[in-house]
């Protein structure tokens, strides 16, 4: 902790004035989401979970998660264009795990009948973690990245540069992070840029798409689709992948396109560390190579076979080494300790384990600092904190015209939790104070 928070750390009665300070200063910023009682109305809102004090962050591991960032940008859109590495690698996934299979089916369609799409538009978040190591140093780990409804950013506004129209923002009905999108929808808007807020079922209902596959909703065209629903099972009812259906088939930009988010699932990253795939992929670019692979942390495929059953054996043996990941987003899906043994029990001898990856656990050091939630005292716990690292790239066909990093989102969170992000309700929104 920097000089002077430890002892205001310390004192009790200084941290309630300090936390309430700052809880007034994060309401008239905005710095709000709706409450879990009233998800789809802001009549009742809440300041979104924070700490009271921005958190240490090793300058050099900051600046190495910014460089690497538009490395990982090229690598998502290489995967999402490489339709052979993406059917190959998630053929077992698909075997067992029907979201990924329906997410799938719409790719395969696509591909048949012709990519309407000629401009194409990523903004992915890509996560990590401060490993120690045994000298007391840290290393940058990724986790994971996102690549479809990459939250907290507010950086849709960065697309005008490259397509001034109006704007589609795919969103839920009971959206209790309403805020960060409706601060996306102004900035656009102060842009002269219109956005149309609509459901996956009013798409289905409304939405239409002419002989050039110009998508339309409410008669009037889109030329922009926004993700921030469809990223878990849940999203979906058999009439909302009729409607993402449609959206995909369109000319319309897609963040993402129905392939790119393909390429943010767990599957798939596992299958970048293994050895050469990075080089196959990005051919000709070994210092982005290394930059990616120097991020990478263990991971390891469930599927059927010694490799498979090795992982199995391995993490049973060792619970409190390894994660076990489901193909989902959203937070509060991974399994550890014991409760991934039983898992990997009941799953080691069926093909179910496919829709699984086993990561290795990244230990970071622990450190002091004040998470405040609404309802609840202000108090000094022992934190974790992970980074995400923003990235927008945009393609016109096979040409890369803008690849940047463009922000950083870090969240923190008490060490007796092991899964789950802000919206999940256990990480709070933190700032980094690079040392």
């Amino acid at each position: 902790m920097a000089t002077g928070w430890g002892s205001l750390l310390q004192d009790e009665q200084q941290l309630e004035e300090l936390a309430r300070q700052a809880v007034d200063r994060a309401l008239a910023e905005g710095v709000l989401l709706r409450t879990s009682q009233e998800p789809s109305s802001s009549d009742v809102v809440s300041y979104a979970p924070f700490t009271l004090f921005p958190s240490l962050v090793p300058s050099a591991l900051l600046e190495q998660a910014y460089a690497v960032q538009m490395d990982f940008n090229l690598l998502v859109d290489a995967v999402s264009q490489n339709a052979a590495f993406l059917e190959q690698t998630l053929s077992s996934t698909i075997k067992r795990d029907n979201f990924t299979a329906h997410l799938f089916d719409i790719h395969k369609q696509v591909l048949k009948e012709g990519i309407a799409q000629t401009v194409f538009l990523g903004l992915n978040r890509s996560d990590y973690m401060f490993q120690r190591n045994a000298d007391g140093s840290a290393a940058l780990k990724q986790i994971e990245i996102n690549t479809i409804s990459a939250s907290f950013g507010g950086l849709a506004s960065r697309t005008p540069a490259v397509h001034r129209a109006r704007v589609l923002l795919i969103a839920q009905e009971k959206e209790r992070n309403i805020f960060d999108q409706r601060a996306i929808e102004n900035e656009l808007l102060a842009r002269n840029i219109h956005v149309i807020r609509r459901k996956f079922e009013d798409v289905s209902e409304k939405g239409s798409l002419d002989q050039d596959r110009r998508l339309f909703m409410d008669d009037q065209e889109v030329a922009v689709v926004y993700f921030r629903d469809g990223y878990m099972p849940s999203h979906y009812s058999l009439q909302n992948w009729g409607a993402r259906l449609l959206l995909e088939r369109s000319c319309a930009v897609k963040c993402p396109d129905i392939a790119t988010q393909l390429a943010g699932t767990k599957k798939v990253q596992q299958e970048l560390s293994r050895s050469g795939m990075l080089e196959v992929l990005l051919p000709g670019q070994p210092e982005a190579v290394a930059r990616l692979r120097a991020t990478f942390a263990g991971l390891y495929s469930l599927d059927m076979g010694e490799e498979g059953d090795q992982a199995i054996t391995e993490a049973i043996a060792a619970p409190s080494c390894f994660v076990l990941k489901p193909q989902r987003e959203g937070g509060g899906n991974n399994l550890y300790g014991e409760e991934m043994v039983q898992a990997l029990e009941r799953l080691k001898d069926s093909e179910e384990r496919a829709s699984y990856i086993l990561m290795e656990k990244i230990e970071p050091e622990p450190f002091g600092n004040c998470l405040l939630r609404p309802g609840s005292p202000a108090r000094v716990v022992q934190c974790i904190s992970e980074l995400g690292i923003f990235g927008v790239y945009v393609r016109q066909r096979k040409t890369l015209v803008m690849n940047k990093h463009v922000g950083h989102l870090l969240r923190t969170k008490a060490i007796e939790h092991a899964d789950g992000g802000v919206a999940a309700g256990v990480a709070v929104l933190d700032n980094p104070y690079p040392v």
